[in-house]
């Protein structure tokens, strides 16, 4: 249906979100979209099945300037948030995998050097790994200490002019690929920071297996045992969990854009089928009840687009709060599943299908709503801000 001036909707972009972004943040998501097509959808399929992480992608990621494209110098371009976001739901269109992967290389390893580290430290690290190079990856996360880091047991002791590292992480996306890895660990001082060189005798990552999300993504443990580093590894600046904490904000914001690319894939999947699949003698498009789906699928895409288009504008213009980072994540990762729940049902058998976008993306939207803050916590904080009480301790 036309409207008075001619414009018609175009089923897959319902809100012409294309027409809000401006020249250069349609180019880097052309060419990112472009990336994505060629080197990511033909095999992860079979990536996924094979629980396998194609990390040849890491330099070809550098090389379009996508890693740490939001922080300024030292090798990385200094981009607007917004265009990261852009980014951020292209690699997810592809697989959560991919976005996780230049995630926490940009948002976490190295947003963590580039806000914390000492001017020795930035030049060291930080323009490999945004030529993809070099990867990091972010140790916060312990066996007893997911949603409550402050409750972690990491110990890291002053001998001499070294700090003794010993402790596990676990969940660790990047941990296994790693040349640096960014370890939190409590010392008589309170929370800091530090880089660990991944070839340092003490320091050991290994695989996580048995995932039945993510897997084409590289999650690891990693073992910390008498592990020796000078004081130069330490971060100068970052103290108390606040330091971590900055960088989770910073890649949950990501999220709330990678989401929407996840979500757009199960969508335009369902629409797919549904105009070509035929029961009863015409398309199941033409059926109400399937209709109704792909409308809902539609509508609630198109909100969660304008919500991080929205977030995105004014992190580049004031910077968000991390509550509202906490609504971004919380309301986007809730509608992305529900989408791929939805385009599940619309195709059927073939919805559990690998040949097929959606399975893929529900089964890993299980963990996006679930790492860098649960649903009950991001509610939790949200909460807080709002009545001024803390029901989360």
């Amino acid at each position: 249906m036309s409207t008075s001036t001619g414009h018609e909707l175009d089923p897959r972009d319902p809100v012409d979100l294309d027409a809000s972004l401006t020249d250069e943040e349609r180019e880097i998501r052309d060419t990112v979209r472009r990336f994505v097509a060629e080197r990511v959808l033909p095999d992860i399929g079979e990536r996924y099945e094979q629980a396998t992480f194609d990390s040849s992608i890491a330099t070809e990621l550098g090389s379009m300037g996508v890693l740490g494209m939001h922080l300024d110098g030292y090798g990385c371009p200094g981009m607007s948030a917004t265009s990261y976001g852009v980014v951020c739901a292209e690699l997810e269109y592809g697989d959560s995998g991919v976005r996780s992967f230049a995630s926490v290389q940009g948002s976490l390893a190295m947003k963590a050097i580039h806000a914390f580290g000492s001017e020795d430290q930035k030049h060291q690290w930080l323009p490999p790994m945004a030529a993809g190079e070099k990867i990091g990856c972010f140790g916060l996360t312990e066996p007893d200490a997911g949603s409550n880091p402050a409750q972690m047991r990491t110990t890291a002791r002053r001998d001499g002019d070294d700090w003794v590292l010993d402790g596990t992480k676990m969940w660790i996306t990047n941990g296994c690929l790693s040349d640096v890895a960014v370890v939190w660990a409590r010392t008589d001082d309170g929370i800091r920071g530090f880089l660990v060189d991944t070839a340092t005798e003490g320091f050991e990552s290994r695989p996580m297996t048995h995932k039945l999300s993510l897997r084409a993504s590289v999650t690891s443990e990693l073992h910390l045992d008498g592990c020796r580093v000078p004081d130069s590894a330490r971060l100068p600046e970052a103290a108390g969990l606040r330091a971590p904490l900055a960088c989770l904000a910073e890649a949950r914001f990501g999220i709330i854009w990678g989401t929407t690319g996840a979500a757009r894939a199960c969508y335009e999947a369902a629409l797919d089928y549904a105009t070509t699949r035929e029961q009863f003698g015409k398309p199941i498009a033409g059926f109400q009840l399937t209709q109704r789906k792909l409308v809902e699928m539609a509508v609630d895409l198109g909100r969660a687009q304008l919500l991080a288009l929205h977030l995105g504008r004014r992190k580049d213009e004031r910077g968000l709060a991390a509550e509202e980072v906490s609504i971004g994540k919380l309301a986007n990762g809730r509608t992305a599943i529900e989408i791929a729940r939805t385009a599940r049902g619309v195709l059927g058998a073939s919805g559990i299908s690998l040949e097929y976008p959606v399975i893929r993306h529900m089964t890993n939207l299980e963990s996006v709503i679930t790492y860098e803050g649960t649903e009950e916590i991001h509610t939790l904080a949200i909460g807080r801000a709002l009545t001024g009480e803390n029901a989360i301790t």
